[in-house]
């Protein structure tokens, strides 16, 4: 098996120019931080919250630091890349993502951004938020860009504004633009997506079944907008006791039996192949990569 990837289960926000939520977020036990210039930021002080973002790359943190910068059609997206492209940034949240066209524009600019900087060109990740109905008529070809994507996000709240489609409890609504952003990334050959916030605080049985929801369709991780869902998500994500044990006796079991020239057995009443194994070593490189977190 190859060498665990960190773990992107949980996303947490944060509003860039918030000081105080800032320094408790960098302080939480999510596997990543997103300092908000976007949504969370009123248009009055988006100029003014870069340098906050920017002082706050340099802090001590048990996380992935990204940054939500503005939307590439908007006057402050280009002034929040030249702020907050320095050492110590780890990703760009680029949201509204609507066409290849778009995304090459920014990832050119990154390398620009980089180079000026001294850092390593290609280090800085970028996931891009598919969040209208452009964007997901658009998915294969923003996909097949060649930039440095590694994982896109979906956006949950605004492509059901934009859509005038009506976000239930159940989800029922989002299950085609899942399984669409779930396809269009596995075949692309990158990483499993990054799903919706769940924006019922005070909900939380009704959080766990939007992440569960978001796992059985493939995604690996959910953002979150409150430190109160880390705790439910990273839970989600990672597997459990029993699924981690299971698919420790499915390898040994398996290795055996390949060893003897078979490819296919029974394992506690169940038909296991190769499909099974695949799936199997799956579980066990993520817990891998999950504990290895957790050691550091």
């Amino acid at each position: 098996m190859s060498k665990p990837t960190p773990p992107l289960r949980s996303l947490l926000f944060a509003p860039g120019n918030h000081a105080r939520r800032v320094e408790k977020a960098l302080s939480l036990d999510a596997d990543a931080v997103i300092l908000d210039l976007e949504d969370a930021v009123a248009i009055a002080e988006k100029p003014s919250a870069r340098a906050a973002v920017a002082a706050a790359l340099g802090r001590p943190r048990r996380s992935l630091l990204y940054v939500r910068v503005n939307a590439t059609d908007t006057d402050f997206c280009y002034g929040d890349l030249a702020t907050v492209v320095q050492p110590g940034l780890d990703g760009i949240i680029l949201p509204k993502v609507e066409s290849a066209v778009g995304l090459t524009t920014i990832d050119w600019l990154l390398a620009q951004l980089e180079r000026d900087c001294g850092l390593r060109l290609g280090g800085i990740d970028m996931v891009p938020i598919i969040e209208t109905a452009r964007g997901l008529q658009q998915i294969e070809a923003i996909l097949a860009a060649g930039t440095r994507v590694r994982r896109v996000a979906f956006g949950a709240g605004d492509f059901t504004l934009d859509v005038n489609m009506t976000w239930t409890r159940n989800e029922i609504e989002l299950a085609h633009a899942r399984a669409a952003i779930v396809t269009a990334s596995r075949s692309a050959g990158i990483e499993a997506p990054l799903d919706t916030v769940w924006v019922d605080l005070t909900d939380p049985e009704g959080l766990e079944g939007s992440a569960r929801t978001a796992l059985q369709y493939g995604f690996q991780g959910k953002m979150c907008i409150h430190p109160d869902q880390i705790a439910v998500v990273n839970r989600v994500f990672t597997p459990g006791d029993a699924e981690i044990a299971f698919a420790e006796r499915v390898c040994a079991a398996f290795a055996r039996a390949e060893a003897e020239g078979s490819a296919a057995i029974q394992l506690d009443g169940k038909f296991i192949d190769y499909p099974i194994v695949y799936r199997a070593q799956r579980v066990l490189q993520r817990i891998d990569a999950i504990r290895a977190r957790e050691a550091r």
